[in-house]
């Protein structure tokens, strides 16, 4: 299986006594559901934004799909903050419509399709939503690309459950499968079930990459409470 992400020697500080990541280096295949996993404040978020291109590494390289980061991977790459980024005042169609002119590789049908499985009317302007359903719109936008990598920065934080398994079934059911999704979360016991391999982080530094499964075989633990083990949660 082909490397899709490539990470060569990566730190990134913000101040001269804070290495938010730190000498990373790592490659990721295609075709899998990876999580970054680690406590507030371990690099999970300034990975994520490295990756996209929105942050420029103080010294490494990083590569998608055998291409630096840069103009160029804008196009292999959908993205989901952490925070909500949508205007409350714009309807939901003319966000489909934005995303269809900006993306050559967005459907606006499917996700026209997705919506009105959930019951969720394209007039409805994002302020009348309740956060749950914000959260929907934000990860369809999302999952509706035909990107090579998808990176979802907390995308169930905040929600309650039964809006969680929804988000965690459409990630499943969207995804290009020559792709890859990276879910960062805290949130582990309620991902874990998607996940086919876990990356732990702590203070920037690289702690552990390995499969979901290997965790379970060798530690006889589910990821979450290895995870507690590791990190003494």
């Amino acid at each position: 299986m082909s490397d899709l992400v490539e990470i060569y020697g990566v730190s990134k500080s913000y101040t001269s006594r804070y290495a938010a990541v730190n000498n990373v280096s790592i490659k990721l295949p295609a075709g899998k559901i990876i999580g970054l996993l680690g406590p507030n404040g371990s690099g999970k978020t300034t990975m994520i934004k490295l990756m996209n291109g929105l942050l420029t590494p103080d010294q490494g390289i990083i590569k998608i799909g055998s291409v630096e980061v840069g103009p160029q991977t804008k196009s292999m790459v959908a993205y989901l903050p952490d925070k909500t980024y949508l205007a409350g005042n714009k309807r939901i169609r003319n966000i489909l419509d934005y995303f269809a002119d900006f993306y050559e590789d967005f459907s606006k049908e499917k996700a026209l399709e997705m919506l009105s499985k959930l019951g969720i009317d394209p007039s409805a302007r994002m302020d009348t939503l309740s956060k749950g359903n914000k959260e929907k719109v934000q990860l369809i936008l999302v999952m509706c690309r035909k990107a090579k990598l998808y990176l979802l920065d907390e995308p169930i934080a905040g929600v309650d459950p039964a809006a969680r398994d929804y988000i965690l079934q459409t990630i499943l059911t969207c995804y290009n499968p020559e792709a890859s999704v990276i879910i960062s979360t805290h949130l582990i016991s309620d991902v874990e079930q998607v996940l086919d391999e876990v990356i732990f982080m702590k203070n920037g530094h690289l702690v552990l990459y390995t499969s979901a499964e290997n965790i379970r075989e060798q530690h006889g633990k589910s990821v979450d409470a290895y995870f507690r083990e590791v990190f003494k949660c």
